[in-house]
């Protein structure tokens, strides 16, 4: 680590370090021993309060870590988390897991040494939890390589393993660990994890067939209903449903809403394969579930003579199959038990109640001795096979004190764990304090506390304890039953002050007590036992014919199980309690062996809500988790104390004598330093390393002086940082300037020299090209005919007609490029032709159609024409119901393809008349209303005449052989162009229509003539000329 690192370093030390203080009546004090009055139960609950109402769930008592469970997620345990508490002072950051799990592994590596952290708390407080996070720190944190990456993988996997085989959900805990895991994590001197060992404690093998209302059995047997595959469920005779299993429906919650039994199901498949589970043991581990299922469906009915007799012999198949042990042997086994009498063996039915408990007792024995061979399987994957020394880390996730509204004879065996454990944690909490107060020279003063060797030996006492007595009442011959192993308690301890039954009790207590209890004082408090169930909880027997039949099996698992070297004794085996006392012992000299540290986890509520804080429970776990205790101890002599060196980089600009920098030893300086600050002798004690303080209210008195001398010394030490920074920065930018200029100075003009020369070089040559351009190519003129052609090029691409009207208007090319730019033009107008030809719609087209032929008609020759252009032509100028009804039933057989309102002027007068014009596929109609006034079949239309000015005049010139008949038609119609392009089309005569100037001579009778007379004039007129002509005058119309 480089210096500049380390500085950094240390300053963030220097700003974390105590920095909870400043903060404390806020969120609360982060370590106990600090907090006054120490002994007040009130003020140590208000200060976790506080803290669990901020989120902050961690808080220290010295050393030894106080987790309360927020019931939600927070966000503190990502790996940014971790790499911020990795290398870092256990006191520099606040209280965390990852704090813990840190120093733990830094004081072994740097001591290479032994310890252990024991997660202790009750059902529901997080100890699974904080044993999970700290293995998954030391994942993280450990250096990796691919074999370190494989221990660590078996290690994280081992987890949910040992709590689907070993976790149950009860009243108090979703997840709840029935038994108790000890782990140790061993590292190599480098301080990688390359091996572990596990080892498991008292297992609720009870709950494998008789679980409490509102709770589960292990987990494991809902995992593979729910979540196994139909092949394996088909193979191992199971169905998709927990309810037909007897052994998963005597709580009534085979469903429990925060388990995904399906997804757990996965995780411990992948789990088996990563720890190197062989598919055949795997098989054989699943068989062993299924076979544990199928035999607590087994039952069984009384005959004649009230024997035991099976009635379900598609179970006893399926057991029989799995496990791999004859029909008939696993039948006489479950019936019948052996009896040996000298040379002789006799075979004694069962009645139904001894054939169930044997039922029973073989499926209790069965789970657990598989769940033994697992954790052996486990240790073996995890096993190190280096010989080499190697350092340990013990994680003991242990049941903690439990006090339920009936206490069994599990929560005897749990409370007397606790017993002893909190036995060995005061010894060994009060030993670390008397050898720090020695090591620092500091006279040890005795600490009061309660000694709760009076319990343990209450309960483990030879002869007189109650683990004695209760042994001895289940090997004593004759009728022994709950009732008289209290009878002997209360014969053999009844004057113990710690022990009280119904019988003994005074007539107050008398009160809360039935006569099949006890209560024990523990020094937690009060808890009362049922003693109903304690001796056959204590035997936990399997008959011998039992194993026998195990022994038979050919499921590898249960040949392992059940070996036959077993010694078959004829004395009865050890009993639970006796094998628990055994295994505690043995537990309690592997940590005595390790340096201990803590984590003491507390349940918030009941309800598993989160931010709820009930002070009557957490006061009830404060009190049996022994915390004031430990505060007791911790606070006994003085409660805070720092090597020298950290306090006084703290707190030495409290004193003008040693701030800034003092040069002498860190002692003198602290010494001067609380002499400045006027502490009494009796507040303080100078040790060897480090100083002690008594009381709290001194260091914060202390720490609230620093925050204000802090703000000072701030602003001073900014405004100097700050000038000598600025001073710097000035001249190294000065200097950094001077050499940018020079360089930047010689770099331009460089640059421009060489530009120069190249623009010199291409100008020639451009002018060398211009005079030869008209010449044949040739190596002098290609570059600059190149530039001609490309130039051009690009100016054509931003000046391109925009429309096939603008075709004309093309770039003027050079003579180089005339050919090519014609080439070109022919190219891009049949391109835009194209796009526009595509873009039109038929509608469109059709409308086009029309205006092509008015334009051969009419364009250059009559004057409004231009004006017509812009309008589109409509189908018809006059709907179907505005023409008479009876107008339409004489013409509609003609189909009608055109109709339009005119003004219809009389031969004879010319007087204006309104009518409509029709058009069908034979003639054309003038009609008016309900009459028809004249019929012209497109046969006899002779021809159209118009004007070539702007009016809207048309003469229609029929035949008219007969006197008879109507003459010609004078009409005007203010949609000229369209109707006479309509006529066109129906009568199919475009040449008909003629365009004249001046008069136009129309016939009125045969024999006689008119004229219309067309001129321009200021106004549009129609009139009678005094020649008797009509006289339609128009305006000029500007040509567009």
């Amino acid at each position: 680590m480089d210096f500049k690192s380390l500085e950094e370093r240390c300053n963030q030390i220097l700003r974390n370090m105590e920095a909870s203080l400043t903060a404390r009546d806020r969120v609360g004090i982060q370590d106990f021993v600090l907090l006054d009055p120490h002994t007040s139960e009130s003020a140590f609950l208000d200060n976790l309060r506080k803290r669990f109402h901020e989120n902050l769930i961690y808080t220290y008592i010295g050393t030894l870590l106080v987790s309360v469970n927020p019931y939600k997620e927070l966000d503190i345990y990502s790996k940014k988390q971790m790499d911020t508490y990795m290398g870092v002072n256990f006191f520099e950051l606040p209280p965390h897991i990852y704090a813990l799990a840190d120093n733990v592994f830094r004081t072994m590596q740097s001591e290479f040494n032994n310890h252990f952290i024991l997660i202790s708390g009750e059902s529901g407080a997080g100890k699974t939890e904080a044993s999970k996070k700290i293995l998954q720190f030391y994942a993280v944190s450990c250096p990796s390589t691919k074999l370190l990456n494989n221990v660590r993988d078996r290690l994280l996997f081992s987890n949910p393993v040992l709590e689907a085989f070993g976790n149950a959900k009860t009243l108090k805990n979703d997840n709840s660990s029935r038994f108790g895991k000890y782990m140790d994590i061993q590292f190599d001197h480098q301080g990688g994890a390359v091996g572990g060992h596990i080892l498991s404690y008292l297992l609720e093998k009870s709950r494998v067939v008789h679980q409490n209302h509102g709770e589960r059995n292990f987990h494991i047997f809902y995992q593979l209903v729910e979540g196994g595959e139909e092949d394996l469920l088909r193979w191992l005779g199971l169905e998709r449903n927990c309810k037909n299993y007897r052994y998963l429906v005597q709580g009534d919650c085979a469903k429990v809403s925060s388990i995904n039994d399906k997804s757990d199901w996965k995780t411990v498949r992948k789990a088996l394969s990563v720890i190197e589970f062989s598919e055949r043991d795997t098989e054989h581990l699943f068989g062993i579930i299924a076979s544990v299922l199928h035999l607590g469906n087994i039952k069984f009915d009384a005959d004649a003579r009230g024997y035991a007799t099976l009635n379900n012999n598609q179970e006893m198949h399926w057991v029989s199959k799995l496990l791999g042990i004859p029909n008939q042997v696993l039948q006489q086994g479950l019936t019948h038990r052996k009896i040996e009498a000298k040379t002789e063996e006799v075979f004694s039915p069962f009645s139904v109640d001894h054939a169930v408990y044997a039922r029973d007792a073989l499926a209790k024995a069965i789970y657990g001795r598989t769940f033994n061979w697992l954790v052996n399987k486990i240790n073996e994957s995890l096993a190190n096979k280096d010989s080499s020394r190697k350092t340990v880390i013990g994680l003991l996730d242990i049941y903690g004190f439990e006090v339920f509204n009936v206490n069994s004879f599990e929560q005897f065996c749990i409370n007397y764990c606790n017993e002893k454990l909190q036995q060995l944690f005061i010894e060994l909490t009060l030993k670390s304090e008397q050898e720090e107060y020695e090591m620092e020279g500091i006279e040890w003063e005795p600490v009061p506390y309660f000694n709760n060797k009076i319990i343990c030996d209450l309960v483990e006492e030879k002869f007189r304890g109650i683990i004695s007595l209760l042994d001895e009442e289940c090997l004593r011959p004759g009728e022994a039953t709950d009732i008289t192993f209290l009878e002997k308690m209360e014969d053999k301890i009844g004057g113990h002050p710690h022990f009280v039954t119904h019988k003994l009790a005074d007539q107050k207590t008398r009160k809360t007590l039935d006569r099949g209890d006890f209560r024990l004082l523990h020094y937690a408090g009060e808890v009362t036992y049922c003693v109903v169930g304690f001796l056959d909880k204590n035997n936990d027997l399997l008959y011998r014919n039992g194993k026998e039949v195990m022994r038979q099996s050919k499921n590898a698992i249960i040949k392992h199980c059940f070996p036959s070297t077993e010694p078959d004794s004829k004395r009865r085996p050890e009993t639970v309690v006796t094998q628990f006392k055994s295994s505690l012992v043995g537990l309690t000299e592997i940590l005595m062996s390790k340096e201990p540290w803590y984590v003491r986890c507390i349940k918030p509520n009941e309800a598993k809500q989160p931010g709820h804080f009930n002070d009557v429970l957490v006061r009830h776990q404060v009190k049996y988790l022994g915390l004031m205790e430990h505060l007791r101890v911790r606070r006994a002599g003085f409660a805070y104390r720092r090597k020298y060196e950290i306090f006084l980089q703290r707190y030495k600009p409290l004193c003008p004598e040693t701030w800034p920098n003092w040069k002498g030893t860190a002692a003198e300086g602290v010494q001067l330093l609380i002499k400045h600050l006027g502490y009494k002798p009796d507040e303080y004690k100078m040790g060897r390393t480090k100083i002690f303080i008594r009381h709290p209210r001194t260091l914060f008195a202390t720490e609230d002086a620093f925050q204000v001398c802090k703000h000072k010394l701030a602003t001073r030490i900014q405004a100097k940082y700050k000038g000598f920074r600025v001073k710097e920065d000035y001249l190294k930018q000065r200097e950094a300037a001077t050499k940018i200029e020079n360089c930047w100075r010689g770099l331009v003009a460089r640059k421009e020299r060489e530009k120069r020369a190249w623009a010199v070089k291409v100008i020639k040559k451009f002018i060398k090209g211009f005079m030869t351009r008209n010449e044949p190519a040739c190596t002098d003129n290609s570059e600059y005919l190149a530039y001609v052609r490309q130039n051009y090029l690009t100016r054509l691409k931003e000046n391109l007609p925009k429309t096939v009207l603008e075709k004309d208007s093309w770039l003027t090319p050079p003579p180089i490029m005339k050919e090519v730019a014609q080439l070109l033009k022919k190219i891009y107008i049949r391109h835009m032709v194209w796009k526009y030809v595509r873009g039109i719609t038929p509608q469109r087209k059709a409308q086009l159609l029309l205006k092509v032929q008015t334009s051969s008609m009419f364009k250059g020759k009559k004057e409004n024409y231009p004006f017509s252009v812009c309008r589109p032509f409509m189908d018809t100028r006059i709907c179907t119901e505005d023409i008479n009804i009876k107008v339409l039933q004489l013409i509609q057989h003609e189909h009608i393809k055109y109709s339009v309102p005119v003004v219809k002027y009389d031969r004879n007068g010319f007087r204006p008349r309104l009518r409509q014009l029709i058009f069908t596929q034979q003639a054309a109609y003038l009609v008016e209303e309900a009459k028809i006034k004249q019929r012209i079949d497109y046969s006899s239309l002779r021809g159209v005449s118009v004007s070539n000015l702007s009016d809207n005049f048309l003469i229609l010139h029929v035949t008219c052989d007969d006197i008879k008949k109507k003459g010609d038609l004078v009409l005007q119609c203010d949609y000229l162009f369209e109707a006479l392009t309509k006529l066109s089309i129906t009568a199919n005569n475009q040449n008909s229509i003629k365009v004249v100037q001046g008069s136009v001579r129309f016939d009125i009778q045969p024999g006689r003539e008119g004229f219309v007379d067309f001129k321009s004039g200021q106004e549009s007129m129609v009139y009678r000329a005094k020649n008797g002509h009509l006289m339609v005058e128009s305006t000029r119309t500007k040509s567009r």
